[in-house]
């Protein structure tokens, strides 16, 4: 905390009050041989600018490099007034909802943001977050065992594209719950599903799209839902909630669209810090709505016909009913969702439309200028949004280590994933003309 208020006075009054001499006598249970009088490993204290001094020295360290880096967490340009709003008192201390008519901000604050990510997903129904994108494929495939129970088989299919973390983080929290998880045969030239070796009896309850792919590359959404409902199994759509400013939102892929919507939500308005907090959104269609997982924020009108909010079908959570519970998620990244709501509600649908074609004109120009070079070419002959695997002529790991020589991030590295030596790179519309031309120059002198 960095001010507190209380004076010595203050002090005396508060424990006076309570019929105490000193704070030392509130912990007066503690038996005296467990007590210590001094931290004799702990320095002594800094004052307030000493330690804001060693901070600002410490955070300059990391310097300021371009970077080039995507794979699931972006970064975007963020608004200044989104986090002066979001970290007033009254958003940033605000908790858990349970007493609606003493938390109405809060509730309509979620019920906005419900609003907004079921605008951008095309379906019907948001919950108020998750902890992050990967839990919440986990959460999504267990919700599609409940919701799709023709299928017997718990078995769901992910597509090629679909991010390695987000499987690792569904099989350790699903995996012990009897769901198994494989992937579709993927097509070595697109990167994407490789539809002449689908085979049609396998029966999976469910089948996951990652759109844009974790490569960057956009898959045939419409075709691979349409082959997912053929054979009785349910569509988790998960997006990259800018891209859907441009891109077929998940509620209209295929004849049905798909049934469940995911995905990270950092891109809307909550920066690179250090791998989070972020937050994981979800959207469903209206008859899934009993078997999302998380809370729902629900519009109603009182006594007297005044609008207000509460929260909705609450049976679904570890506070009403543990052992029956559609999940114990409960708490979720409520801060990040405040932020998410104040972002994009100052951007609109137009801005974030904006935001979406800089990234993708920047990331062509930046992939067109690496590809001229001597020994990177594209890895995938696929479309993109703002990521492009590229294939290098050499290993990736030292080309990294070198451009963060010169300040620049220069992308992740995929050649585990990809089996041959593989960068993706990432331009946001953070980047400059200027920034592009650096990166391009800090390439073509290392791979020289």
């Amino acid at each position: 905390m960095p001010f507190i208020p209380h004076t010595e006075k203050d002090t005396r009054e508060m424990l006076a009050a309570i019929g105490a001499d000193s704070i030392e006598d509130l912990f007066d249970e503690i038996p005296k041989e467990l007590r210590i009088d001094h931290l004799h490993e702990v320095p002594e204290a800094h004052t307030e600018m000493e330690v804001a001094r060693h901070m600002r020295k410490r955070a300059a360290m990391d310097g300021a490099p371009l970077c080039f880096i995507g794979a699931g967490a972006y970064e975007h340009h963020i608004p200044t007034a989104v986090w002066d709003i979001a970290t007033r008192g009254e958003y940033y201390s605000a908790y858990t909802p349970y007493q609606a008519e003493a938390s109405q901000g809060t509730l309509q604050t979620i019920y906005e943001y419900q609003t907004m990510i079921t605008s951008l997903t095309g379906l019907d129904v948001s919950n108020a977050s998750l902890y992050d994108g990967a839990s919440a494929l986990a959460e999504a495939a267990l919700m599609s065992v409940r919701a799709n129970r023709r299928v017997k088989s718990r078995l769901v299919l992910l597509a090629p594209g679909v991010n390695p973390v987000y499987e690792q983080v569904a099989k350790a929290i699903a995996g012990s719950q009897g769901l198994t998880f494989e992937r579709l045969p993927m097509d070595p030239a697109t990167g994407n599903v490789a539809f002449e070796e689908l085979a049609d009896n396998q029966h999976p309850v469910a089948v996951v799209i990652q759109q844009p792919s974790f490569p960057g590359t956009l898959e045939d959404v419409d075709r691979l839902t349409n082959w997912a409902h053929a054979q009785d199994a349910a569509v988790i759509g998960i997006v990259n909630p800018i891209s859907l400013a441009l891109l077929k939102p998940p509620g209209q892929w295929g004849e049905q669209g798909a049934g469940i919507a995911i995905g990270e939500g950092q891109p809307l308005g909550v920066p690179l810090s250090s791998g989070g907090p972020y937050f994981g959104f979800m959207t469903c269609k209206q008859k899934h709505v009993r078997q999302m997982p998380g809370r729902i924020a629900g519009r109603t009108t009182d006594l007297d016909g005044n609008p207000g909010f509460t929260l909705t079908l609450q049976a679904r959570e570890q506070h009403i009913r543990r052992s029956k519970a559609t999940s114990n998620i409960c708490t979720n990244q409520g801060l990040m969702v405040t932020a998410a709501t104040i972002y994009m509600s100052l951007l609109g649908f137009d801005g974030l439309a904006q935001v979406a074609r800089h990234s993708h004109a920047n990331t062509t120009s930046l992939v067109d200028g690496l590809c001229d070079l001597n020994g990177i070419q594209r890895l995938y002959d696929a479309p993109y949004f703002h990521e492009v695997a590229l294939k290098l002529d050499r290993p990736v790991a030292p080309v990294l280590q070198a451009l963060a020589g010169k300040d620049i991030l220069g992308g992740y590295d995929l050649s585990t994933l990809a089996g041959t030596d593989a960068l993706l790179v990432c331009a946001t519309e953070t980047k400059s003309a200027a920034d592009i031309d650096a990166a391009i120059s800090a390439f073509a002198e290392v791979m020289a």
